[in-house]
C-alpha cells in the first residue's frame, strides 16, 4: 500500500470513529483522546520504523533522527466537533526531509477525504477572492490583509477545514498568522500543494517539518495567481 493510500485510509477510519462517538455525545477532549489511539495503532502495525508526532502523544526527541515521520492531529477542531459543526478535521501527514510529501484530510461531517494521492482538480477562481479567518480568534493581520485585498472574509473553524476549503474552491486564501504547531498544517499543506496551490510561511519562505520546536506560526495556502498580492500586503502590514 502506498503512503498517500495508508493515509487516505487511516483518515477515513479515524473520521468514522469520531462520527460514531459524536452518536455517543461524546466531548471533543474524548474524542481526541481515542482517536489518537486507533491512529497510532493503524500506523504502527503498517509503517512500525517510522517515528510519529502526534498532538495527544508525548514528543520523542528520535523523530530528529529519522528522514520520514508522520505528522498526526486526530482531531482537527475540538471546540467545533463538540458543538457538532461541520468544520472539523482528521490530519495524517507524513514529513520526508522536512517536507510535507503525503498527507490526507478528511472532514468526516462533510463524508469528503482528501489526499495527495488524488487531489481535485482546482475550481475557478472566486470574485471577489474569497479569504478564510477563524470564527473564534480572528488575527488584526488577516483583517487588513482582506481589506486591502478586496477579499470577503468567510469565518470557519479548524486549520484543516480552511485549507481543504481553499483546495475545494470554497475560498482562494487562507492565511494563518496567530500561531500553529506542525500538526495543524502538515497534511493540509501536503494536499494544498498537490492540488496545486501556493503553500509557504507568510513572508514566502517554504515550510520545513520535523524540525525540534512543534510550533510553525504562520501559512499561507492560496492560488497561485494571488500568492505574490497577498505576500505583499502580508509584507506592508505585518
Amino acid at each position: 500500500m502506498t503512503d498517500a493510500d495508508l493515509a487516505s485510509n487511516i483518515a477515513r477510519a479515524a473520521g468514522a470513529f469520531l462520527l460514531s462517538l459524536q452518536q455517543e455525545s461524546a466531548d471533543g477532549a474524548r474524542g481526541d483522546r481515542e482517536a489518537n489511539t486507533l491512529i497510532l495503532r493503524m500506523l504502527r502495525d503498517a509503517r512500525p520504523d517510522d517515528p510519529i508526532l502526534s498532538e495527544e502523544s508525548s514528543d520523542d526527541p528520535a523523530r530528529l533522527e529519522s528522514r520520514r515521520v508522520w505528522i498526526v492531529d486526530p482531531l482537527d477542531g475540538t471546540r467545533e466537533f463538540g458543538e457538532r459543526r461541520d468544520d472539523w478535521a482528521v490530519h495524517i501527514g507524513l514529513s520526508i526531509d522536512g517536507v510535507a510529501v503525503v498527507g490526507a484530510v478528511a472532514l468526516p461531517r462533510r463524508g469528503v477525504t482528501l489526499s495527495t494521492g488524488a487531489p481535485p482538480e482546482l475550481a475557478p477562481a472566486n470574485d471577489p477572492p474569497r479569504m478564510l479567518v477563524s470564527r473564534t480568534r480572528p488575527s488584526g493581520l488577516c483583517g487588513k490583509v482582506a481589506e486591502a485585498l478586496g477579499a470577503e472574509t468567510v469565518a470557519m473553524g479548524s486549520a484543516g477545514a480552511k485549507a481543504m476549503a481553499v483546495v475545494l474552491g470554497d475560498a482562494d486564501i487562507y492565511l494563518h498568522s496567530g500561531g500553529q504547531y506542525q500538526w495543524d498544517n502538515c497534511a493540509p499543506a501536503a494536499v494544498a500543494a498537490a492540488a496545486g496551490l501556493h503553500v509557504s510561511r507568510i513572508d514566502g519562505s517554504p515550510i520545513v517539518y520535523n524540525r525540534p520546536e512543534r510550533e510553525l506560526p504562520d501559512l499561507l495556502i492560496c492560488r497561485r495567481e494571488l500568492a505574490d498580492a497577498v505576500l505583499a500586503k502580508v509584507k506592508r502590514f505585518n
